[in-house]
């Protein structure tokens, strides 16, 4: 067989695959959101009913694979509102389980429920009285039982062909903690400013800065009265080197812009004699000052423009550069 046969046998292949794999886990998704129509729901609402209720953290654990995932949306937690942390089983056998406070609130994670690393942590929730979440499949099982709540997630094939790597259940754990996240910041009216807290770092922390933290003021915005002549508009859109000049009115109110694109455009027009309000484009695109970057920087993409007037109250207060926002890393 010829080499390129084989590649294109082995694409083929490899694409069957995926394409099977993906099929099964959205039956495994489909299954789960069937589930949160009917019987799931009560204990969801009482899972999130019970955290939001807590006076501590949420405590997160789990064996393997529900470890890695349980790692995971304790982090997705922390990052949205509800103070959680991962805490392995086994380390909780050997001194971990003094993190744990009688306020906290303990999601404890077992496809089968009968894991036996976690009974001492089980035990430890029993003997103090805290509050224990189990997301297992084995509604009997050990975890089942000892749970104050159980999120019993339904039992559907695995992607792995021989039914042994965890892959469907470990994506329903996954966005049932991520549900349960979710469902959490929204009870708690959790805000981009609060998310920006959690995240200053970065190109998310930047697309959720505000644009009044980066937006140039006072004599750094390139403005000129209405009634003004071009010789004049033209010297003030050199000097702040935007490629435009903002028309304002005597109460400080937008009229206006004039960009160098509009000079272009009406350069054999005699510009020197003409005045900016002759010249200039009406009703241009602004902006608020509690914008967030990644909203502006949006709204200068689509508008095919390179910059955007800040106006609070009627009044230009600001003006933000496309490379403000490059400056900041929101692209």
């Amino acid at each position: 067989m010829a080499l390129a046969s084989v590649i294109q046998s082995d694409r083929s292949f490899s694409i069957a695959s995926a394409l099977r794999t993906v099929s099964i886990e959205q039956a495994g998704m489909a299954a789960l959101a069937a589930a949160l129509n009917n019987g799931l729901s009560e204990p969801f609402a009482h899972a999130v009913e019970l955290i939001s209720g807590i006076g501590g953290r949420v405590i997160v654990t789990g064996v393997g694979k529900s470890g890695h995932i349980g790692s995971k949306i304790a982090a997705t937690m922390a990052s949205t509102g509800t103070p959680a942390f991962f805490v392995h089983p086994a380390e909780a056998n050997h001194g971990d389980l003094g993190m744990i406070a009688r306020d906290d609130a303990i999601i404890a994670m077992s496809w089968s429920g009968e894991t036996a690393e976690l009974k001492g942590i089980i035990a430890y929730s029993r003997r103090f009285s805290i509050p224990l979440i189990a997301i297992t499949s084995g509604t009997e099982s050990a975890l089942a039982r000892a749970a104050d709540v159980v999120i019993c997630l339904p039992k559907t094939p695995e992607a792995c062909p021989h039914g042994l790597a965890p892959t469907t259940s470990t994506l329903q754990q996954l966005v049932i903690g991520d549900a349960l996240a979710i469902a959490l910041l929204e009870m708690r009216g959790f805000t981009p400013d609060h998310f920006r807290t959690f995240h200053p770092g970065g190109q998310l922390g930047a697309s959720l800065t505000k644009i009044s933290d980066v937006m140039h003021t006072g004599d750094g915005i390139p403005t000129i009265l209405v009634g003004s002549g071009m010789k004049e508009a033209i010297l003030a859109m050199s000097s702040k080197r935007f490629g435009c000049v903002v028309v304002v009115d005597a109460e400080g109110g937008l009229a206006g812009i004039i960009t160098d694109g509009d000079l272009r455009r009406k350069i054999g027009e005699d510009l020197p004699s003409k005045t900016v309000d002759q010249v200039m484009t009406r009703n241009p695109k602004w902006i608020e000052p509690d914008t967030l970057a990644a909203t502006a920087l949006q709204r200068i993409q689509t508008s095919s423009i390179t910059g955007l007037i800040v106006v609070e109250d009627s009044k230009v207060v600001g003006f933000v550069h496309l490379h403000d926002l490059l400056k900041i890393g929101v692209a």
